[in-house]
């Protein structure tokens, strides 16, 4: 079984999402659709899902960029030595209270700080198993976001960690019956979908 990974601290949170920061030195390990987990107190922790993740420049890095040619070793330490900002954007699907995982939004956000950690195999399969796909709903209200792709993403990351096959066919048949009066968007999840099953 896998650790949780420290994958960043939170710099904002609401109810319904939650931006993390981390240096590009900790950047091999998020990953676009990945669930994260942000513990709160011992008892209480909220969920959700990677669904951008950027990289802001700076000064320095504008200036290198139209000095022309950028040798290996100033690339190198600027990624290393300097604090290179990189933020997660996190679409919040649940929470654990007390043992119990909700498919709801959290009561309340987590705070300034708090560690962001990238969910072990064990806490996804409890995640995913819990309730019949509630937080797919939060996923599908999100209409900002690319929903076939993050979906997709989020299903792959199932299959490959968990490694449940027929978990994943339950939640295709969910996403059918729940996107059955949206044509268009069922047809962007499936052609997502279609490119990871």
């Amino acid at each position: 079984m896998t650790t949780s990974i420290q994958i960043g601290h939170l710099l904002r949170a609401g109810t319904s999402g939650f931006v993390a920061g981390c240096s590009v030195s900790q950047m091999e390990t998020p990953a676009f659709g990945a669930l994260v987990r942000a513990p709160i107190v011992d008892n209480y922790c909220v969920y959700g899902l990677i669904h951008d993740i950027h990289i802001d420049d700076d000064g320095l890095v504008r200036q290198l960029v139209t000095a022309g040619e950028v040798r290996e070793k100033i690339i190198a330490d600027s990624r290393i030595n300097r604090i290179v900002p990189v933020e997660m954007s996190v679409l919040t699907v649940g929470y654990e209270q007390d043992g119990k995982i909700s498919h709801l939004l959290p009561p309340r956000p987590p705070l300034s700080l708090d560690v962001i950690y990238l969910c072990s195999q064990a806490e996804l399969a409890k995640f995913t198993s819990a309730g019949h796909f509630g937080y797919f709903r939060h996923i599908l209200q999100a209409k900002d976001l690319p929903i076939g792709e993050l979906l997709a993403a989020h299903i792959l990351e199932v299959k490959n960690k968990i490694n449940n096959s027929q978990w994943v066919e339950q939640a295709t048949q969910e996403l059918i019956t729940l996107l059955r009066d949206d044509y268009p968007t069922l047809m962007s999840v499936l052609g997502a979908l279609g490119e990871i099953i």
